[in-house]
């Protein structure tokens, strides 16, 4: 599948199949495809909680409102960020580079970040979006749908999964084999309205 179907493809369901389950190896290569989405300085500060305890997805379940893509699912994930990822010894993020190099950009990593709470959210905002997006996109070539959530109580969610202080919650994501075809779009508004050329 080329990516511009998988683009084209990609819904959000939120009917799956509950007998269906996918296989460690499928799950390792979306895993695989995930820690390839780019980072700011290279800090992969995304964290990946797969639930598949049942009980646990009950509980999740119960903090979203009673989705049944929560438990229905193959597949669940809690896509968190580590907001202290960038103090984590950074010189780690850049292991393979010229030495100097590394240690410039540590330095680098530490400055940009140091005292701004707001920044470190931010980026980890970013990575897991990006992240996200490398999942759905390949679920949908191995023949998964998916449905990224941030309908759920996320404290709730956040004290069912023993989630850090210093970590913070993007989302949840659901993949796994889909009952029914999605509504159709429901509406795309022009790209006149949101393509600016050079300013507002």
């Amino acid at each position: 599948m080329k990516v511009s179907e998988a683009i084209r493809e990609r819904r959000s369901h939120k009917f799956f199949d509950p007998a269906h389950q996918m296989s460690e190896a499928e799950i390792t290569r979306l895993l695989e495809h995930a820690v390839l989405s780019p980072t700011a300085f290279n800090i992969q500060n995304w964290r990946f909680v797969q639930v598949d305890d049942p009980q646990l997805r009950r509980e999740i379940r119960l903090a979203a409102w009673d989705q049944p893509q929560i438990t229905d699912c193959s597949l669940l994930l809690v896509l968190c960020m580590d907001l202290q990822a960038w103090d984590r010894e950074p010189e780690r993020y850049w292991r393979n580079a010229p030495e100097e190099v590394g240690r410039a950009m540590a330095s680098q990593i530490r400055d940009f970040y140091r005292g701004d709470p707001q920044a470190q959210r931010d980026e980890g905002m970013r990575s897991c979006a990006l992240a996200a997006m490398n999942l759905m996109l390949l679920a949908r070539e191995m023949g998964y749908d998916s449905c990224p959530m941030d309908g759920f109580d996320f404290k709730r969610v956040a004290h069912l999964i023993h989630l850090p202080a210093d970590h913070a919650i993007c989302m949840l994501l659901c993949i796994g084999k889909s009952l029914r075809e999605p509504f159709p779009r429901p509406g795309q508004i022009d790209l006149e309205e949101v393509y600016i050329r050079n300013g507002f």
